[in-house]
């Protein structure tokens, strides 16, 4: 662990967990909302270069998932709960679901473009896994857009609660999860 993942404070994440937590954050939202509208964009090159990378950062959201979980199972940085009783069940049930959406999002967005065929960037196509069977494809992503809708809902009640928590009680859970400024007094 580089002394840049190291934290003073044992109730802050290490700085590589935060960062991997919002980046996925943000690939989450621009993913999702890339996805409600690629539709809207003009057939041909405008559409292709949507959905391309619409693609593209779900490979990425992928690697990042996988490097997450890799960082959280070793040399991550573990938090005791911030509350207990009900709200912490509650807490690690959203977290468990959180991951596995994020897990049935991505891999259900690869098996999506794997059945349907795509052209990637007008680069190299993607050929369709059964390019003749229609519901196979409509079944692959109405489920792929369920579970993209699920974890963006899931998602953003859990940021629901990070706020809650900063400014209805007022405590320091949502902190946990906030990059550290550095004290300029301190060097």
């Amino acid at each position: 662990m580089s002394t840049a993942d190291i934290t003073h404070n044992p109730l802050n994440y290490d700085t590589r967990s935060i960062r991997l937590h919002w980046v996925t954050a943000a690939l989450v939202t621009v993913l999702w909302c890339l996805g409600q509208t690629v539709d809207w964009f003009p057939k041909g090159n405008i559409r292709i270069a949507a959905r391309s990378t619409h693609i593209a950062l779900g490979v990425v959201l992928a690697l990042v998932l996988g490097y997450r979980l890799w960082w959280r199972t070793g040399a991550g940085r573990r938090l005791p709960p911030a509350g207990s009783g009900i709200e912490a069940a509650i807490a690690r049930v959203v977290h468990v679901a959180l991951y596995a959406a994020l897990f049935g999002t991505v891999a259900l967005g690869l098996a999506n473009t794997w059945v349907r065929g795509d052209n990637l960037f007008n680069l190299f196509r993607v050929p369709a896994f059964d390019p003749d069977n229609k519901a196979l494809r409509r079944q692959v992503g109405d489920l792929h857009a369920w579970f993209a809708n699920f974890l963006f809902c899931l998602a953003a009640f859990h940021a629901a609660a990070g706020l809650a928590h900063h400014f209805i009680r007022k405590d320091d859970v949502l902190h946990r999860m906030l990059p550290r400024r550095r004290n300029p007094r301190a060097t």
